[in-house]
Formats: structure tokens, sequence, C-alpha cells
């Protein structure tokens, strides 16, 4: 089935089509969605008190205050800041209870696994029936307009292939832990109802986003990936990163794929609210090509560099606290690489 002229057909589409549609994503000025979350952060912050819930944090605050979130879980996608807030993930469709941990077929996944649940075609809003860790088979390709929603369960995803983001949009993944990803491929995987095909093998990222647009990954932890922890790359745009823990890796986050992959210049992504923490090394991010809002992430340690940047980039970085390492040979926030 992957090699059928079928196959072909729709692989030449997306390398033709999905570029122009990605590019179409980011915004003419970026400096708006900038000031809007500014004026987000200094919302939140005017309703600091004593007898409030506010937290300052504006993403926190829009969920964390409602006592009955767990029966409004998906009014989580009107939270978002940032180059990704317009990512709706599966808000307009009916929410999926993952039962099953299991991953025993990557072509025809059962019912009640969460393989499952990102293949489909239609909108999803993605639950977990209990704590579990789930140890991929291959990577975890997904469709579009889909949230995976990790609240109220403890869901490790770990020791195998991890999440790929290739070609589609609208994603929200919130509240995983993701970890140990390996890398994965050289088999058939399932990407929807309809369609399965050959994969290379993956990079053993925790998060790969390819080519992606309309993504929003928020509170989750990551750590000790086979390459990076969150990587975008091939034109990937309108991306909020916001609210997760970082720690024990060396390439944590690349954004944009080479110096000579012009078109990542569309690429428009916000770093907000992270914690990069104890064992990380460089890459938090490395940016190339486009425009990246770095604000209000706390960064406890790090080995060689903090934030890197090549091929001319813009990165506003922003509010951001940096307490560097004792070593004096390895204080440098930020590298130009």
């Amino acid at each position: 089935m992957a090699t059928s002229p079928f196959s072909l057909l729709i692989l030449l589409l997306l390398v033709v089509l999905v570029p122009a549609l990605v590019a179409a994503s980011a915004v003419q000025d970026p400096e708006l969605v900038v000031k809007d979350v500014e004026r987000s952060i200094n919302a939140s912050r005017r309703n600091l008190g004593f007898l409030s819930c506010g937290t300052g944090n504006p993403i926190d605050d829009c969920w964390r205050c409602d006592p009955n979130w767990e029966k409004n879980r998906q009014r989580l996608a009107d939270c978002a800041i940032g180059f990704g807030k317009q990512a709706v993930g599966g808000r307009d469709g009916r929410i999926y209870v993952v039962t099953d941990s299991g991953d025993d077929n990557p072509v025809n996944p059962k019912p009640g696994t969460l393989r499952f649940a990102v293949i489909q075609d239609e909108p999803l809003w993605i639950i977990f029936a209990r704590d579990m860790v789930i140890k991929l088979k291959e990577e975890l390709i997904m469709n579009s307009f889909k949230t995976i929603d990790g609240r109220g369960a403890s869901v490790h995803i770990a020791g195998g292939p991890c999440i790929t983001i290739q070609y589609v949009s609208n994603i929200i993944i919130h509240g995983l832990h993701i970890h140990d990803c390996k890398q994965g491929g050289n088999a058939n995987v399932r990407d929807s109802p309809t369609h399965y095909g050959w994969r290379t093998i993956s990079d053993g990222d925790g998060v790969s986003i390819f080519g992606g647009s309309h993504i929003w990954v928020d509170h989750c932890s990551l750590s000790n990936c086979h390459d990076g922890l969150i990587d975008a790359i091939h034109g990937s745009t309108a991306i909020t990163l916001s609210n997760n823990y970082f720690t024990h890796h060396d390439k944590v986050m690349l954004l944009g794929h080479s110096d000579t992959y012009t078109q990542d210049k569309n690429m428009q992504v916000t770093i907000a609210f992270n914690h990069f923490g104890e064992g990380l090394v460089q890459r938090m991010p490395r940016c190339r090509h486009g425009y990246f809002h770095v604000v209000n992430n706390d960064y406890t340690h790090w080995e060689m560099y903090a934030i890197g940047g090549s091929a001319a980039p813009t990165i506003n970085s922003q509010g951001n606290r940096f307490l560097a390492p004792d070593n004096r040979f390895s204080k440098e926030v930020r590298a130009l690489l």
C-alpha cells in the first residue's frame, strides 16, 4: 500500500501544497502577537491577590480558576497565548477516553488505545481513564484537530518512539510526561483510518513537529530522549511551547531545520513560562531564520549555552531568569552559531 500510485500521489501533494498552507499560518506582524502576550501577562498580574486564585500566569489562570474544569475540559483550548493561540485541537469534537495503554499494532490499533484516537479524521479531545505508561512500538503519528489532555492522570509516554506532528495542524498536547524516547521506524505505521505508509527511522524526539502549524504544547515534562526534546522544522509555524519542564538532556529544542532551509523564515514560535532545569546542555532553544518570542522562562541549569541562533533569526528574549552554572567556562547565555 505504501508504494501504490495513490500513496505516491498523496506524498507529492503534501510536498507541493503543505509548505504553502503552513506559510499562510504565519502572521505578517509578529510584534502584534508579542504585544498581545504582554497584555495577557500584565492582566494576570493585576489580578494577583490574597483572595484570588490568580498566579500571574495567564494560561493557568484561564482554566485553573474554574472549580469545574474537569467538566469543562475543552475550554482549555481558549487559554493559549502567543503564536499558537489559535490551536483549537479537538475542542469542537467529542471526548475520547483512553482505556488501554497498549500499542500492539501500529497499523491496526485497537479502539481504546491512544494510537487509535490520534489517527482519526474527526476532531477528538483525548483524556485518560487512569494513570498509565504507554510504550509505543513506533512513533505516534497524529492527525489534525486532536488534543491529548493528561490532566487528572499521570500519563507517561516513554521507552519507545514518541510523538510526531507531521504536515498536520491544530494540535494541543497538555500534561504528559515524555521521556526516554528512542528512534523508531522501518515499519508500516497508520496516520489516518484510510492510509498507512512505510516510515524511515525517526530521530527519537520527544515531540517532533515537521511542517505543522497551530501547535500548542503545555505543562509537559520532557527528558532524556535520543535527539531533541521538542524539535520544530521544515516550515512549521504558529507554535506555542509553554509551562513545560525540561531536564536531563543535551540538545533540548531545535527550531529550524538548517541554515539553508529558507522556508523556516515563516516559523513563529512563542516559548513562555517554561523551566529549563537540571542536566541540560544546550539549545533552549536553538533558532534559525524565523521569529521567536522567548518570554518569562526560568533557566536554572545549562552546561554550554542557553539560547542560540544562526541564519539571522529574530529572538525576542523578554523577562527570563538566567541562573548561570558555577563553571566559569559555561556561563554563555546566548550563542551565535
